[in-house]
């Protein structure tokens, strides 16, 4: 299954070293850029194994860039919502071999260039919480199945961390706390479902280290760059990889 050609292992690497520079910079959207990229050129089971390990190890540099103690204190305030991606990870995964491609690319392209969109519009992409225990939960739950099946599980955090107006910091923070919570389940779900197997752990592993390039990168621009110049600009590029996989769902 992981037989790849030369060019496709270039082509995934520079696409890892371009999404972990904007994991760097803005604290997201790597699984999303590389899926919807590998979408182009990999099979869909492969695509998923590559950014496994990427994510798990970026993930675990930001949560923690703050301490432990700022990372356990964040994993309290949000126990709820990392509850639910423990629970519905592994339950997604298992229909990673029996949802049909294009399906799977429809549920993720839709939901991604509805959120750049929105953004790109200027109006905040906010809900009214008014039980914030429901909303945690609910958005949770949502994460938790797209990211068996797909890797990512950021949106519907970024949604509610909007929502309760989260500081900067702190928004950051828990996201890298969740991201790498999800990604070792993520890790352990597809080693069980067969995703991760001894052919595509090497090159899961090997996309390792462009984005941990990219990533120091991104923290580089992230003080250089004015941050409200490159989210627009992030969010055209993941509206743009959103579209690419709504292409292939419905070019089948």
């Amino acid at each position: 299954m992981a037989r790849l050609e030369l060019w496709q292992i270039g082509v995934a690497l520079a696409v890892t070293l371009f999404a972990g520079f904007v994991k760097g910079a803005v604290g997201f959207a790597m699984p999303m850029i590389m899926l919807s990229s590998f979408a182009s050129f990999l099979p869909p089971e492969i695509a998923l194994a590559l950014l496994i390990l990427p994510t798990l190890v970026s993930n675990l540099i930001q949560a923690f860039r703050q301490g432990v103690g700022a990372a356990w204190g964040s994993i309290r305030r949000y126990q709820l919502f990392i509850a639910m991606i423990i629970i519905f990870i592994p339950i997604s995964a298992s229909f990673v071999r029996i949802l049909p491609q294009q399906a799977m690319y429809l549920l993720l392209g839709v939901p991604i260039v509805a959120f750049a969109i929105w953004q790109l519009s200027g109006r905040p992409l906010v809900l009214p919480v008014h039980h914030r225990k429901r909303t945690e939960t609910v958005l949770g739950i949502i994460g938790g199945l797209y990211g068996g099946i797909s890797g990512i599980w950021g949106p519907p955090l970024i949604v509610y961390l909007l929502s309760i107006h989260a500081p900067k910091q702190e928004a950051v923070r828990i996201q890298g706390v969740v991201f790498m919570i999800g990604a070792v389940i993520l890790t352990i779900s597809h080693l069980a479902s067969g995703v991760l197997n001894a052919q595509t752990v090497p090159l899961s592993a090997l996309m390792v280290v462009p984005a941990l390039i990219g990533m120091r990168l991104g923290f580089g621009a992230q003080d250089r760059l004015d941050p409200v110049l490159f989210r627009r600009l992030t969010l055209i590029l993941l509206g743009l990889a959103g579209a690419n996989l709504v292409r292939r769902a419905l070019m089948g």
